[in-house]
């Protein structure tokens, strides 16, 4: 039975980035989990998304030709996933002739259905998110992402999405797995239940793009383009319907709505899966590039390897929330469950095999009651893995592994090594066998998550047949063979020491310069006009605003102006703050006041104190300062916007 499954087809005008990886390190998991229940063939697609007018654009700001730069930018893609570690056997690029020819197929049959008409539109458009906007007046920023709109007039071919409402509904009534996780599903039901308008769905003012089968040029609309990508890549293999898209809730609407709804036009079978996931959060911000906060998934790989940020994103995010990324989190995460857990595991079992018994696999069923453990460990895990509650899975594993732990300090096995009574020698059979059987189970759930540190213990453990063919059927207690020779231990996970976060962030900051590089012209194809001094609101959104409370202040010695503060926003330890209101302000006015802090400044020094953030005042004429406050009761750390 086939499992045909895809990730986002990524935009080529941002760089890959963390939350990019993550989608893709899930699809990677599925494929290989997949494999492990006997689905085969099981195909993985991913690719990149071509075609925009924004593109258009930062090829003719880079001098290149749409094609030329598209190519260099999805080659970026193809290097990251391959720098990754991604398994994908279908990479869709949407300039690829095989999409376009799919493309003008299904719309042929859209239009022959009676789901396609022609008509005119004025309004505005967001270049940047490549769709027009309701409720906006010419020039206005867009909603969404706050760059500002264009006033567009053209004749387009329309897509009769209206007609839908009640099919859609109908769908998410009598397939609730359709949508994933059920809130999402709700989303998407009031958002229908609104009311659906008809969608535009060819351009007349871009060339870059699919040329729509139809008189006069129009070029496909980028949603109707790239959605059909899925198919495209595998047409002829009798692989659709997708069993599953693994999305970003960002795009949920345009798969869960549009999507269904074109495949209904065209009498073809739907996705039997929609999986939206959450955003991966960045000092609790979601990664943006206007932010400031994208993390590069290169620097951490090169510093800690590939299977090391797969399993923390796997581990500490529930698929379909959003998480939280850090660097601290990271490294605590890997010394904790990798270097002390599994890499230890691994390590004392193998090294006391070979101290022991030379290397040998000794002749033993095993502790019935470990059996009975890795049994339902096995079986709640394939439960959580078969519900895409990856982070549960896993859990319950490391929960073997420390059960294994608990049970190898208990029997002590270097002391019955010492006693040469055959009683002794027998348990010591047992507790070998025990942890190196348990280890062989652990190892091969591993697997999906982090393939090739799997790989390197399954060789360790001797094991003849190939991990990656390894199935859940497998995973029953006793099939690690007595007698046989275990390889060369050699560590997995070695400890990150103080100085890991400090290697990943020098390798950032060159990753950052060099990816800056490469898709600086598709910043400027988005930039915004000369605005008269005006800024955009993602300017502003990098501005972190807290509420704070001053906990102590007193004088800064020799300096009229400063007060040296601790401030409480929230955090676990108070701030240090210096801020010039000493003139305005005595220290015994400022213990117990709440203030508005910029919180995300770069430390600085004054008077050779750290000062960590600002505090925000008006400057009136005369030079003195006046605080920002508040009327109402507002709770510590709470965020301004």
């Amino acid at each position: 039975m086939k499992y045909y499954l895809t990730t986002p087809i990524y935009y080529v005008n941002a760089a890959p980035h963390l939350g990019t990886a993550y989608s893709t390190f899930v699809a990677d998991l599925v494929k290989r989990f997949k494999k492990m229940e006997g689905f085969n063939p099981v195909v993985f697609t991913t690719g990149s998304d071509e075609h925009s007018l924004k593109v258009e654009r930062a090829a003719e700001a880079a001098k290149l030709s749409p094609r030329e730069y598209t190519d260099k930018m999805s080659a970026e893609f193809v290097a990251h996933w391959k720098r990754l570690g991604i398994d994908y056997d279908h990479f869709i690029r949407t300039s690829d002739p095989k999409h376009h020819e799919t493309v003008r197929w299904l719309f042929e049959r859209c239009k022959k259905n009676g789901f396609i008409y022609k008509g005119s539109y004025t309004g505005a458009y967001c270049v940047s998110d490549e769709a027009y906007v309701n409720d906006v007046s010419p020039g206005e920023p867009c909603p969404q992402c706050g760059r500002p709109t264009e006033t567009v007039t053209e004749e387009n071919y329309f897509f009769k999405l209206s007609a839908f409402q009640d099919r859609l509904l109908e769908l998410y009534e009598k397939n609730p797995e359709f949508v994933k996780p059920d809130y999402r599903r709700n989303e998407m039901i009031a958002f229908v239940q609104q009311g659906l308008n008809d969608l535009s769905i060819t351009r007349t003012n871009i060339k870059w793009g699919i040329p729509a089968p139809v008189e006069g040029h129009h070029v496909f609309y980028v949603w109707f383009d790239a959605l059909i990508s899925y198919m495209s890549a595998v047409k002829n293999d009798d692989l659709w319907p997708a069993d599953l898209h693994i999305i970003g809730k960002d795009i949920l609407r345009f798969h869960a709505v549009y999507w269904p709804a074109f495949l209904m036009a065209a009498d073809l079978p739907l996705p039997k899966k929609v999986f939206a996931h959450g955003w991966i959060l960045f000092e609790e911000n979601k990664m943006s590039k206007s932010r400031g906060n994208v993390v590069p998934p290169g620097p951490i790989v090169d510093v800690i390897g590939a299977d090391a940020l797969r399993y923390f994103l796997l581990r500490e995010i529930s698929f379909g929330q959003d998480g939280s990324f850090s660097y601290d989190a990271l490294v605590q995460r890997y010394n904790s469950d990798l270097a002390n857990g599994l890499g230890n595991l691994a390590s004392r079992t193998l090294t006391m095999i070979h101290q022991y018994r030379g290397g040998v696999v000794p002749d033993s069923p095993g502790l019935s009651q470990i059996a009975e453990a890795a049994q339902e460990a096995t079986e709640m895990a394939l439960e959580a893995f078969d519900s895409f509650n990856f982070s549960r899975g896993l859990e319950t594993i490391w929960g073997l592994i420390s059960a294994i732990d608990k049970f190898i300090v208990e029997r002590a096995p270097w002391k019955l090594a010492k006693d040469d009574e055959s009683f002794s020698q027998k348990l010591l059979d047992e507790t070998l066998y025990t942890a190196a059987e348990a280890l062989r189970i652990i190892c091969a759930w591993a697997y999906p998550v982090m393939p090739e540190a799997a790989r390197k213990i399954w060789g360790q453990l001797g094991m003849s047949t190939p991990i990656d063919n390894v199935s859940v059927a497998d995973l029953h207690w006793g099939k690690l063979p007595a007698g046989q020779k275990v390889g060369t231990v050699a560590g997995v996970f070695p400890r990150l020491d103080a100085k890991t976060i400090e290697k990943i962030q020098e390798l950032e900051v060159a990753e950052k310069a060099r990816l800056d590089a490469i898709f600086a012209h598709a910043k400027a194809a988005t930039a915004k006009p000369d605005s008269g001094g005006k800024i955009a609101i993602d300017d502003f959104a990098k501005v972190e605003l807290r509420v704070g409370q001053v906990v102590s202040a007193e004088r800064v010695k020799g300096a009229d102006k400063l007060l040296h503060m601790k401030v409480d926003i929230g955090e676990p330890e108070p701030r240090t703050i210096v801020a010039g209101i000493a003139e305005a302000y005595a220290p015994e006015q400022m213990v117990g006041r709440k203030v508005v802090i910029v919180a995300n400044l770069q430390p600085r020094k004054l008077r050779g104190i750290e000062s960590n953030g600002m505090i925000v005042a008006a400057s009136l004429e005369g030079g003195k300062p006046v605080l920002a406050g508040f009327l109402e009761d507002v709770p510590v750390g709470a965020r301004l916007k």
